[in-house]
């Protein structure tokens, strides 16, 4: 899918892609920029902040969980700066909560790792207005449950004794439940 896209990305291509997995930015860029954008990278939220400073990109890719902070602190000083900008969150720890929590502060697309180039480029520029359609394979009960912990624990401010404390919970045993990957 090597066509050009610039129809679809508009007159201003500028895309930042902050992810501190240097390996799958790079490669991102590279595929970003065969599709009509002109990407730059961060690695770091610091780097972000940096480059935000620069210039405010139309387009903007950030993974969640970064080494030095939350994308979604990139996402908010973005939408600061630039309310025309189209905001995609990555992660690779997916859950409800903050899916919510990225729309809330402006991102239009919310894509769990690892997200294809094709769905990337699908998420920055399509014009969302229908629901999509229904999951092949809806969560799990225990997938469930788990967003619904993954909510509270964000609607807590990531505070683990309220949050325990909300959920009529031992602390420890939402700690180890946090601390561990979401069932798929």
């Amino acid at each position: 899918m090597n066509q050009d896209h610039s129809a679809q990305i508009g007159s201003d291509p500028s895309l930042l892609l902050v992810d501190d997995d240097e390996v799958f930015v790079q490669r991102l860029s590279r595929a970003m920029e065969r599709r009509g954008f002109v990407p730059r990278i961060a690695v770091s939220v610091a780097a972000a902040r940096r480059a935000l400073a620069e210039y405010p990109p139309a387009y903007a890719v950030v993974d969640l969980r970064l080494e030095d902070g939350s994308g979604l602190d990139i996402v908010d000083l973005l939408r600061s700066q630039r309310q025309d900008a189209r905001i995609v969150v990555l992660t690779g720890y997916g859950a409800i909560a903050t899916a919510v929590a990225a729309v809330k502060m402006g991102a239009v697309d919310y894509l769990p790792k690892p997200a294809d180039a094709d769905e990337v480029m699908t998420a920055l520029v399509e014009q969302k207005s229908v629901l999509p359609p229904p999951p092949d394979n809806p969560m799990t009960a225990d997938r469930v449950r788990w967003e619904h912990i993954q909510r509270v624990f964000e609607q807590c401010d990531r505070n683990v004794s309220e949050t325990a404390r909300r959920l009529h919970m031992h602390r420890r045993t939402l700690q180890r439940i946090l601390a561990k990957r979401g069932p798929r």
